[in-house]
């Protein structure tokens, strides 16, 4: 980090305009390392090896940095759901309840794997893409990755619908329990008491608390 030819590297690297990705990277390294408090702008310029000065050419302050690392959170959030639960066009019934199993157990792999970018994915900042339908139900803007994990949720629902396996009439609000199911158990995976538990009676955990969840949407 302190050595001439590192420092000259990332000045040559601003020259050609990758500055503002350079210090997302070490943003989101901080992140890593201690959640959204240590996402500091100076922390991340001296990183990169550039000046504070240079860094607020690219980010107004320390909110419109922590908002970038928020948006890198939940773009690897999403891979490791998609990683999990990828459908294909004309999956079968059985292969979405899969799915949603699959894209659940990711969502907590994801939090126990990287706790402090799973808390800057889900950190307070301004502008949030979320807005509220007809029904007083919470969505995300379209096309906004700020919570591309529960857009993905949404469509993974809308499918389990089409497919015939959640009557229509569970389909309202039902985004808003998965997310809050799987959501909180990961807090209580990372924080709570359930962080005691071996990790098999962990992964047990999980699938039960998925499969109940499941269960419901999908009974007669």
């Amino acid at each position: 980090m302190g050595d001439t030819s590192a420092k000259s590297g990332n000045r040559a690297a601003y020259h050609h305009g990758d500055l503002r990705n350079a210090l997302i990277d070490a943003a989101t390294d901080l992140a890593r390392e201690g959640g959204p408090e240590a996402v500091v702008l100076r922390a991340a310029a001296r990183r990169v090896g550039v000046s504070p000065t240079a860094a607020y050419r690219h980010f107004a302050g320390q909110g419109d940095l922590l908002f970038a690392v928020k948006v890198c959170g939940q773009q690897y959030l999403a891979e490791s759901m998609a990683v999990a639960g990828d459908l294909p066009p004309g999956a079968s019934g059985a292969d979405v309840e899969a799915a949603v199993m699959a894209m659940g157990r990711g969502y907590v792999s994801f939090a126990l794997r990287e706790p402090g970018l799973f808390r800057s994915a889900f950190c307070s900042t301004p502008d949030l893409a979320i807005e509220v339908n007809a029904d007083g139900i919470p969505r995300p803007v379209a096309g906004a990755w700020q919570f591309r994990s529960f857009e993905m949720l949404v469509e993974v629902l809308d499918r389990l619908v089409a497919c015939g396996r959640m009557p229509a009439h569970r389909r309202l609000g039902a985004e808003v329990s998965a997310w809050s199911m799987v959501h909180g158990l990961s807090v209580l995976l990372l924080d709570g008491p359930f962080a005691l538990l071996p990790e098999d009676q962990r992964e047990a955990a999980v699938d039960r608390a998925l499969l109940t969840l499941l269960a419901g949407f999908t009974a007669p």
